[in-house]
């Protein structure tokens, strides 16, 4: 019995071992697809970016998400992408070419065998900025043909911080992409 306990008082305090807590605050949207809009919330919230957006894309097929970070970097904002070196080199629709040839900046993640991780931060460094994160991944079929979800966390400045500097670790891992496949 002691033996149990001990096993039991021991797993509980390595529960979260190396975890950030992160008060909550701020607001959570969720979207679940097919049903919910998740791209057209994407794209609005792109839209209505002011100072820069940073992206973890395992996959990046949808022309509108695309689009909506090619907008946003002609107006102005400082639009970022860290994309999975080997989805883009067996992704023929991939889009991060496109991006690339726009001259956004664009790094491959090359160190994991997946790198999976579906993230876009909206003004990370102000109070309202913006984490969206999911299994959705930004293609036409994670809206369409999927079932996915999607959350859209607004006003957590200590949360868009963790992100903001997990995407700078990755990117400092990362290779700068230069247009080739």
């Amino acid at each position: 019995m002691k033996r149990l306990l001990a096993a039991l008082l021991f797993g509980l305090a390595t529960v979260g071992a190396g975890a950030t807590a992160i008060p909550a605050a701020g607001t959570v949207e969720v979207l679940f697809t097919p049903w919910d809009d998740a791209e057209g919330a994407i794209v609005r919230n792109l839209g209505e970016a002011q100072r820069s957006i940073h992206v973890q894309a395992f996959l990046l097929t949808s022309r509108s998400i695309a689009r909506a970070l090619q907008q946003a970097h002609q107006r102005g904002v400082r639009v970022e992408v860290l994309a999975d070196r080997e989805m883009l080199q067996k992704g023929e629709n991939s889009l991060i070419p496109r991006l690339a040839a726009d001259g956004i900046p664009v790094w491959l993640e090359t160190r994991y065998a997946s790198a999976h991780n579906k993230v876009i931060l909206i003004d990370a460094t102000e109070t309202q900025g913006i984490v969206i994160t999911g299994s959705y991944n930004f293609t036409w079929s994670a809206q369409a043909r999927n079932a996915e979800n999607l959350l859209l966390l607004r006003g957590n400045p200590a949360l868009a911080r963790q992100f903001l500097d997990n995407w700078r670790r990755h990117r400092d891992e990362a290779e700068k992409y230069e247009g080739t496949r």
